[in-house]
């Protein structure tokens, strides 16, 4: 399976930036779509941003609109997520995976089997 190492969070103060970076093992890599996703104790894990490998399109779920963009650089098979004006609410684990979107039930759904350890972003007030 591919191998997927998240990096870039840490300890920020509310309104401060953040850019995540997902790297990609292997050259075998070219996913329908790359999500982010995070996930906080006792909560479910839900996305936050995707994009399609191939054309570009973007998806951001509603509270993040207008704050955090998704990009991803083919060649070097990596995804990045930049945060700004992030908010207390905003604190979790980011994860990045291969995903698809079920049409059927209106979910994005991970390949779990591509989980990485997750890089945790933490906002105080």
């Amino acid at each position: 399976q591919v191998q997927l190492e998240e990096s870039g969070g840490g300890l920020v103060q509310a309104g401060d930036s953040l850019r995540l970076s997902c790297t990609a093992s292997g050259r075998n890599f070219k996913p329908a779509s790359m999500g982010w996703f995070r996930q906080t104790p006792g909560k479910a894990r839900e996305i936050v941003a995707a994009i399609e490998w191939r054309g570009g399109d973007t998806y951001y779920v509603d509270s993040v609109k207008g704050r955090f963009t998704i990009s991803r650089d083919k060649d070097k098979n990596m995804v990045f997520l930049q945060m700004t004006t992030l908010k207390p609410e905003d604190t979790a684990v980011y994860y990045c995976a291969p995903t698809s979107y079920m049409l059927a039930t209106r979910q994005w759904v991970a390949d779990e089997n591509s989980w990485g350890r997750g890089t945790q972003v933490t906002v105080s007030s």
